[in-house]
């Protein structure tokens, strides 16, 4: 669904194995669509590098998505989960403000939790969320 975003910005997008999860298979599209999508959308001068990787902890999955982005204030790593919330004009970047609440509301439907880290502007942002793992 990315395709054309992707190619036209030259950004690589590493997957590593990624496991069974208990979830909507339209809906965790919607929410991987959504982060990626962002990571593509929010890039700094260099071409867009997106890392989605995973690792079980206990009976759920940790999954990561790395971006090498323009990142985000630390003070704003929650607040960006919000519906409507921007940190920036939409001139600068389009959007409604509702691709991160939505991803937050399909996480929490499934039982998991989600939250970002980032070192600040200039050096990218990490979204990580946690699903179920399949029995």
């Amino acid at each position: 669904m990315l395709q054309a975003a992707i190619e036209e910005c030259g950004a690589r997008v590493d997957c590593g194995e990624l496991p069974v999860v208990l979830a909507d298979p339209t809906q965790l599209a919607q929410l991987f669509q959504n982060l990626i999508g962002n990571a593509l959308k929010f890039r700094s001068e260099q071409p867009p590098r997106i890392r989605v990787s995973a690792r079980q902890q206990g009976d759920e999955w940790l999954i990561e998505v790395v971006d090498n982005g323009i990142g985000i204030e630390p003070e704003y790593l929650k607040r960006i989960f919000g519906l409507g919330e921007r940190l920036h004009s939409a001139s600068k970047y389009p959007g409604h403000g509702i691709g991160l609440a939505t991803c937050e509301k399909i996480v929490q439907r499934h039982g998991g939790r989600i939250w970002a880290a980032s070192a600040g502007p200039g050096h990218g942002a990490t979204i990580f969320f946690t699903m179920p793992a399949a029995s």
